[in-house]
């Protein structure tokens, strides 16, 4: 079972308590806002089912709501998720209504970089930089083959173009304008070590595309959505979560994102991470789910995170979350 249901047993949690690890919310850090699932690509490892046929985006009127509770707090970062953020028609507004906020906020755009490429969307690089948003950008390999194996074809080319363009505008160079790579494996096994990857492909990107790029993370294919079907499809399912659970690894869970971030959807609703929110383990608040307008930020913390068998994904060897390895 991949979820927190009462009638199941939960094996993360019973992992846990061997080793004496209570997890629980700590002072939060970062709002994590699930724009929505629209997106111009259909990833295998997509753990959101993400595509260019999903009609689920935040309204303006839900952004408004989530930027007015977000001016009574003093979270620092927020980071926009989807789908491909920047599709939903308020994007722009969005942006621009956050970085109004004082204090300042820092904001991250996890971009697929092909978007950056499509007819509607050429300007919007240059919005990016404009504002000084963090771009962390899916790059699941420098090798076009399984790039195009796991994102679809001609998606390496149109990312190469893409991160071309970012570096022509200083993405990359300049200390304001950071540009960070994601890796996920391209099947059923684990990352391998985060600076020998790293190391990898700015060789490789240098040497071939001339692209330069800061940082890479490592992210762990979590057992959801398209993923899961995947797996299951390939008879697979069983012995990745064999292999998610004999990695455990205790080290990782104290840098675990669930614990200093709030993940929030499309519509508001509040979850601990965007897995939970995609296996619909929401906060609940009596017998009603909570949306963020609906909690008292100093309320949060000590507060205990809803897990499932799904969380040995973040926790399995080297550890994975959305700033990448944890040891």
């Amino acid at each position: 079972m991949l979820t927190n249901s009462p009638v199941s047993f939960n094996r993360f949690a019973a992992a846990l308590q061997r080793h004496s690890l209570p997890l629980r919310h700590t002072k939060t850090e970062v709002l994590q806002i699930n724009v929505g699932k629209l997106c111009n690509l259909t990833c295998i490892h997509c753990h959101v089912n993400a595509g260019p046929k999903r009609k689920e985006i935040m309204t303006r009127e839900t952004a408004d709501r989530l930027i007015d509770w977000l001016a009574k707090t003093d979270i620092p970062t927020i980071d926009l998720t989807g789908g491909a953020p920047e599709m939903i028609p308020d994007f722009r507004y969005l942006v621009e209504r956050l970085k109004a906020l004082t204090p300042p906020r820092h904001i991250i755009d996890r971009c697929n970089l092909t978007i950056l490429l499509e007819p509607g969307y050429e300007d919007y690089a240059s919005f990016l930089a404009l504002h000084q948003i963090e771009i962390i950008a899916s790059m699941p390999c420098y090798s076009a083959e399984n790039v195009n194996a796991q994102r679809g074809e001609g998606v390496f080319d149109g990312s190469i173009k893409a991160l071309q363009l970012l570096n022509s505008l200083g993405y990359g160079i300049d200390s304001a304008l950071p540009l960070h790579l994601v890796y996920n494996p391209n099947g059923a096994f684990l990352p391998g070590p985060q600076a020998e990857l790293e190391a990898d492909y700015k060789r490789e990107f240098k040497e071939h595309f001339g692209v330069v790029f800061n940082k890479l993370f490592t992210i762990t294919n979590l057992p959801i959505a398209r993923f899961a079907s995947y797996l299951k499809n390939n008879n697979k399912l069983a012995d990745y979560m064999a292999l998610l659970t004999d990695a455990f690894n205790p080290g990782t869970v104290n840098g675990l994102m669930c614990r200093n971030t709030i993940n929030v959807s499309w519509q508001g609703e509040v979850f601990d991470c965007d897995f939970n929110q995609m296996l619909k383990m929401q906060w609940r608040g009596g017998d009603q789910g909570l949306r963020l307008w609906d909690i008292d930020p100093a309320q949060v913390e000590n507060r205990e995170i809803l897990t499932g068998d799904h969380c040995f994904g973040c926790t399995a060897g080297a550890g994975s979350s959305c700033g990448g390895a944890l040891v």
